[in-house]
């Protein structure tokens, strides 16, 4: 089950997906989480938190129109592969149409290219390297 969760529901994941569980829970924060306009969604397998991600208003480089980027996608190891992300991304692009956003865009890890093309999300710039992550691109898909 999707639902609208609040960025303290989030960050254990956050740690233990994005930064392999060396950071504190407050260090796993975003300086969006609590933009105007920002919201955050989590895939529930029974009362445990499998997925999420979150989304914020942002535009991005000469894209025209509203503009949301997705950050911080993380899927519990166990829960990989059976749909969660995907069903969560679509929900957020659902949810978006009807905010009249026109396109969302994620700096994705190089390991998530694929995932996110078969969202329809297209490379937009050449790859990158977020210091201490490792390299990411910039993808994009136009909502409406």
């Amino acid at each position: 089950m999707i639902r609208f969760i609040k960025v303290d529901e989030l960050l254990h994941v956050r740690n233990e997906v994005l930064r392999e569980g060396k950071l504190t829970l407050d260090e796993c924060r975003f300086p969006s989480d609590d933009n105007e306009g920002n919201f955050h969604l989590g895939y529930f397998v029974n009362d445990e938190l499998a997925c999420i991600a979150s989304f914020h208003p942002q535009s991005y480089g000469e894209f025209n129109g509203t503009g949301y980027q997705l950050r911080g996608m993380a899927t519990i190891e166990k829960y990989r592969g059976q749909g969660f992300g995907n069903q969560l991304v679509n929900f957020a692009l659902v949810y978006l149409r009807g905010q009249k956003a026109d396109y969302l865009w994620c700096n994705a890890r190089k390991k998530a290219v694929h995932f996110y093309n078969n969202l329809g999300f297209e490379v937009v710039l050449p790859e990158f390297e977020v210091p201490g992550i490792g390299p990411h691109y910039v993808m994009y898909v136009k909502i409406r």
